[in-house]
């Protein structure tokens, strides 16, 4: 065919020749957009928002009692957080401390309880449908302090347990019969072990004291008091790691049948133990082919994906009457220090820390502290930042966002007020059906660069300018 016959006119009045340019171009812009997001896949694991490192002083402090009096969330989520841990792991940069002494724990958990009452007055005639216990290691606490965060609970914050799912953070060093009896005899749903590796060299790279034998026996026992919900948390990423081990590790879990199986890839910062140049700087980062090698044998052995680091059975539960909870809302009442609250318009929590010496230093002013009914340090969320956050507590999670819960609560629409989803839709890694944006399987695999393109200018600003302590 000639060149002169090819040039006819479509009906959008621009020559084939023309059309393929503009395809080409529109392809192009494409592709730019997907490497946004897909150049960098590890940046950040933003499991809430805004992050912690966003947080500065409140000038005026809050009033704790309006801030939760004005609060319009039906149903609450408890949380009580244990600072101490046996040792710290050479990734960890969470608020908590290794301090096995029981007298510590003790005068801790007296100021938990100081903090309980003051705070129990407003939330009376409320429900709780959440409750968990994390840290650090909540069951390095011997068995009879233990129990008494769930006295606080029930007996202090008015907790049903047979209407709340329950949760509890342990480790293989701290699963003993006396420990595991609270858990069982106080409803605990869901138990979650943090194993990382099932290879001796992989743990000891990550500073983690820990020997094959112990974490496989004490999954063992665990598995024995038939919890309704058993998790197994692994690291992928780790040094020396490579596709056997990971592979190995995978089988391991899932030859214990947990209900569910976290995955994590390695993140390092400069305040921890593991530096990231003796990660990263061993040569080519593979922490997205072991993602690849886990998500496909998960699934292969019956486990949904329901993000990029939760995969887990179908499981009924029909031992209670559980209330509604959703992960969009707020309502998150943290006791303890180093927890953190959230009502709709104010996150607030303790000073943050990972020094040693810093994070002693702040859980010695919490246990001696006589008043708890202030909020002192937090972030105000604007109604942007409020749009913001409800849209990345959906859209990182396979249920996904839907557009007319979002417009019923915020009375505007979605991609008029997020233009950044429509880019996210234009590279095939989101998707928009019957009214729900989602995340598809690949996008699920960039999750940790979409949640990081998604932060607004002014809370990145603050994170960049965060001197952890």
């Amino acid at each position: 065919m000639c060149l002169i016959a090819s040039l006819y006119w479509n009906k959008e009045g621009c020559s084939l020749l023309q059309s393929s340019s503009l395809k080409s171009s529109a392809e192009l812009r494409e592709r730019e957009r997907e490497q946004r997001f897909t150049q960098a896949p590890y940046r950040s694991y933003l499991y809430s928002y805004p992050h912690k490192t966003a947080y500065r002083d409140l000038q005026p402090a809050q009033s704790l009692k309006e801030l939760w009096e004005k609060d319009q969330t039906d149903y609450h989520f408890l949380y009580m957080h244990i600072p101490f841990c046996g040792a710290r792991c050479g990734f960890c940069n969470l608020f908590t401390l290794p301090d096995r002494r029981v007298d510590v724990h003790e005068q801790y958990v007296d100021a938990l309880q100081r903090q309980a009452e003051q705070w129990a007055p407003w939330f009376e005639n409320r429900s709780f449908s959440r409750f968990a216990i994390g840290g650090g290691t909540p069951t390095l606490l011997e068995a009879g302090q233990l129990n008494r965060l769930f006295d606080i609970a029930e007996h202090t914050m008015g907790l049903n347990p047979m209407q709340a799912s329950i949760s509890v953070e342990t480790s293989p060093e701290t699963v003993t019969a006396d420990r595991m009896r609270v858990l069982k005899d106080r409803q605990v749903d869901r138990v979650s072990m943090g194993i990382q590796s099932f290879v001796e060299e992989e743990a000891s790279a990550i500073y983690r004291p820990q020997k094959p034998r112990l974490a496989e026996e004490s999954l063992e026992t665990l598995m024995s008091y038939q919890f309704p919900l058993v998790n197994v948390d692994l690291i992928y990423g780790l040094p020396g790691q490579n596709a056997d081990t990971w592979l190995y590790s995978l089988e391991k879990a899932i030859s214990y049948a947990p209900g569910e199986i976290f995955i994590y890839p390695l993140y390092t910062r400069e305040n921890t133990i593991l530096k990231p140049e003796q990660v990263l700087g061993r040569g080519e980062d593979i922490r997205l082919s072991l993602y690849h090698i886990a998500r496909e044998r998960l699934e292969a052995a019956g486990y949904k994906q329901y993000s990029m680091r939760r995969f887990a059975k179908d499981i009924v539960f029909n031992h209670k009457s559980v209330l509604p909870f959703s992960c969009q809302e707020e309502g998150m009442v943290g006791l303890g220090c180093g927890a953190r609250s959230y009502t709709r318009d104010v996150h607030y929590a303790s000073r943050y820390g990972v020094s040693t010496a810093a994070t002693r230093s702040i859980i010695e002013e919490y246990v001696t502290a006589e008043s708890y009914d202030t909020a002192d340090y937090g972030f105000v969320l604007s109604e942007a930042e409020q749009k913001r956050r409800y849209v990345l507590k959906a859209l990182l999670h396979r249920e996904g966002l839907e557009q007319s819960a979002y417009e019923q609560r915020f009375g505007t629409d979605l991609l008029l007020d997020q233009p950044d989803l429509n880019e996210l839709l234009g590279t095939g890694l989101a998707e928009l059906e019957s009214g729900v944006l989602r995340l598809t399987t690949l996008g699920l695999a960039y999750s940790d660069a979409i949640g990081d393109e998604l932060i607004s200018g002014e809370v990145r600003e603050l994170m960049n300018g965060y001197v952890i302590r």
